[in-house]
């Protein structure tokens, strides 16, 4: 029951985003700041639970895959952090935005990779122990790239402060990985308790996440959906395109280099939602309009990678499905 409901993750957040574009207000409780546990922001926290789930899941076997296979993982990092940010960079001046969505742009696209490229990899029949250690590698790794290359790429536009940007990765992905990493080891019966619904829980706060910027950014969305829904398409069929594609120039198996175009293509949006939606994000913009525009495209991006993820998912799957009968046949 629960692999089915998450396998449904793109249905979830298609959904989710329809229900805050018809009545926003139904979402407006995960951005307005009414809500605030410990009196931190919403949208951080259940970011936090969120990577706390993930490193729930971690085991020693995973840090154990990653070295078995290290070319594999280091290709796939390499290309997550080099085709996403220099495509946004690029598709940021190629298309004009204004600073704030060229700027969100470029943020989630220095995002690493989220545990939905794992259920889509796991839908596609891909390599899934690659993905996990794919996913995780580059989220550990984004800590300090993503500051490092926001700042350089998105400098163009604004001053970014990437030490208080670090300071957020820090906060929102480290802390919450290594606490739930050390639940998982030394409380095992809790955990035990707690994994089967982590899945179910992201995909809410997931969901949540972007429903509610979508809900708060609808005017400013409608203002600027054009170039904005054209560049994020571009985007994330470049991170597809590229990664699958130098991914079988480096000379991938099959499995492998569909799993490496999953990851590439496939960003950490909830990520990117919350760093930009944060007051200190904000304050690096002159304009409080550009500021409020800068947490819309990593929303954007989460429909679309779910989206296309899905149908390269269900296609591969079909293929995949389909080469026995052929070679039978033959």
């Amino acid at each position: 029951m629960i692999q089915r409901i998450t396998n449904l993750f793109a249905v979830w957040t298609v959904l989710g985003v329809g229900w805050a574009w018809f009545s926003p207000a139904d979402f407006a409780w995960v951005t307005d700041g009414s809500i605030r546990p410990l009196g931190q922001p919403l949208i951080p926290v259940m970011l936090g639970i969120i990577m706390l789930g993930m490193g729930l899941t971690l085991t020693v076997a995973d840090f154990r895959r990653v070295a078995k296979m290290p070319r594999a993982v280091i290709a796939g990092v390499v290309l997550q952090f080099t085709v996403m940010p220099l495509s946004g960079a690029v598709l940021a001046g190629l298309f004009g935005l204004s600073n704030g969505l060229a700027v969100g742009l470029i943020l989630v696209a220095c995002c690493p990779g989220g545990t939905a490229s794992n259920v889509i990899a796991y839908m596609a029949r891909a390599n899934v122990a690659l993905s996990v250690s794919m996913t995780m590698a580059s989220t550990l790794v984004a800590i300090a790239l993503t500051p490092v290359l926001t700042g350089w790429l998105a400098g163009v536009y604004i001053q970014i402060d990437r030490w208080n940007l670090f300071l957020d990765m820090v906060s929102v992905v480290l802390v919450p990985v290594i606490v739930g990493v050390a639940l998982a080891r030394y409380l095992p019966g809790l955990t035990r308790r707690i994994v089967p619904v982590a899945p179910i829980v992201s995909i809410i706060f997931v969901v949540l996440i972007v429903a509610g910027i979508v809900a708060k950014s609808k005017p400013l969305i409608e203002a600027n959906a054009g170039v904005l829904l054209i560049a994020l398409l571009a985007l994330h069929a470049l991170g597809f395109g590229l990664g699958w594609l130098m991914a079988r120039v480096l000379g991938f198996a099959r499995d492998d280099l569909r799993t490496i175009s999953i990851e590439v293509g496939m960003q950490n949006s909830g990520l990117g939602a919350s760093l930009a939606s944060t007051p200190a994000f904000a304050r690096q913009f002159v304009d409080p309009m550009q500021a409020a525009l800068a947490p819309v495209p990593a929303a954007i991006s989460a429909v679309y990678h779910v989206v296309i993820g899905s149908l390269l998912a269900a296609l591969w799957r079909r293929e995949r499905q389909a080469a026995p009968q052929e070679a039978i046949t033959a």
